[in-house]
């Protein structure tokens, strides 16, 4: 199964990444995850998506908001993707 399949509950992904519920789903209405949804609209997080909130939760032990949590992760984001044109 893929990564970035979306297959965990709400509930699991909060006690996997040791956060309230509630914040996983401000974080979402931030653009700072975005969840699969099955046809009933249940959200399902991949482990990508459990990744990604750990570095949130980790750029948040550091202090950042997030607007510079959103900022840190797109450049990250466009970090992987010059290496990888880089390497190709």
């Amino acid at each position: 199964m893929a990564r970035s399949h979306g297959v965990y509950a709400i509930s699991v992904v909060a006690e996997m990444v040791e956060m309230p519920a509630q914040n996983l789903r401000v974080y979402e209405r931030h653009g700072l995850v975005e969840p699969a949804r099955t046809d009933g609209g249940t959200r399902r997080y991949s482990r990508d998506d459990v990744d990604r909130l750990h570095r949130i939760r980790d750029l948040l032990a550091e202090g950042l908001n997030l607007a510079g949590i959103a900022r840190v992760l797109a450049l990250e984001e466009e970090v992987r993707r010059l290496r990888a044109r880089l390497d190709a």
